[in-house]
């Protein structure tokens, strides 16, 4: 009995050709997202080429009836819609089906655990008394708000000095390559964690090799522990800390937007919990300026 390829050769050359295009993390992040598609598509018995908008909105369906966040489906649809975006642009395929494939209407209201400037100090103040990675780790987390992935992606030969601050060169999200400044406490926490070794990874498992994501979460929780703070959190809450208190502390959302790396600047908006705050209420400003006018 003759069985059927899974893909055909245009299919597996389109696959292959768009993940080529990315590297590191983004790639694994999208390969993930199609394996998803691709394995909704074999169940359905669906090549990959033959599929239709209703069936790309279907799998969207599919996902939500399993309790994927919005921002996911959104995402793995975004995915999908590239693939078949440079499918077209490698004439592999004629028309892609996801042009108009509808995205769930995103929630731009943050529900993340927050923390307040006492609980981050206390986090740092944990981290500072223990081992000097969980102490970098933390910094990096909550002084420079990076993604876990830009935290544990960076190498030792990555660190640098620029016009006096201390760097350090990340991937971004989307392979934007940036370089940011180090706070000298997070530079002086950065240093105790690599010590002696001249390259590789800043961050280390037991085992010498590089900090997965399972590990990192593990330290965020168990400094939690030592410092009092009661609450569910992972190293995303950190970031999401770093970016209320910047908000806070009065720096322009513009540049809160680029310190996180976020393409959208209501993606910023949707972490600063203290824009509903009544001390910070615009009538204050009002009032202040039309009572010098008013003299």
């Amino acid at each position: 009995m003759k069985v059927e390829p899974l893909f055909t050769d245009a299919e597996r050359l389109a696959l292959a050709g768009f993940l080529a295009g990315y590297s590191g993390l983004a790639r694994d992040a999208y390969a993930l997202d199609l394996r998803q598609y691709v394995s909704w598509c074999q169940q359905h018995g669906l090549h990959l080429f033959a599929a239709r908008r209703s069936d790309i909105e279907c799998f969207g369906r599919d996902m939500e009836s399993r309790g994927r966040a919005r921002a996911t489906i959104s995402r793995r649809l975004c995915t999908v819609s590239g693939f078949y975006r440079y499918a077209v642009e490698e004439d592999l395929l004629d028309h892609s089906p996801a042009v108009h494939v509808r995205r769930p209407r995103l929630d731009y209201e943050s529900h993340a655990i927050g923390l307040d400037r006492n609980e981050v100090g206390a986090l740092l103040v944990a981290a500072g008394l223990g081992p000097a990675q969980e102490h970098a780790l933390m910094s990096l987390l909550a002084i420079n708000g990076l993604r876990i992935s830009e935290a544990l992606g960076a190498d030792i030969d990555s660190l640098g000095i620029e016009r006096g601050h201390r760097t350090l060169t990340i991937l971004r999200k989307g392979g934007k390559i940036v370089t940011i400044p180090l706070a000298p406490r997070t530079a002086r926490a950065v240093d105790l964690a690599v010590g002696e070794r001249p390259d590789g990874p800043i961050f280390l498992r037991p085992d010498g090799q590089r900090m997965d994501r399972n590990c990192a979460s593990r330290i965020v929780r168990r400094v939690a522990r030592r410092s009092g703070v009661n609450k569910p959190i992972g190293p995303h809450t950190l970031r999401h800390a770093f970016i209320t208190a910047a908000l806070d502390a009065g720096v322009p959302l513009r540049d809160v937007q680029e310190a996180a790396s976020h393409a959208d600047p209501r993606t910023t908006m949707r972490y600063d919990r203290a824009r509903v705050s009544l001390d910070r209420h615009a009538t204050y400003i009002v009032a202040a300026y039309l009572a010098g006018a008013a003299r």
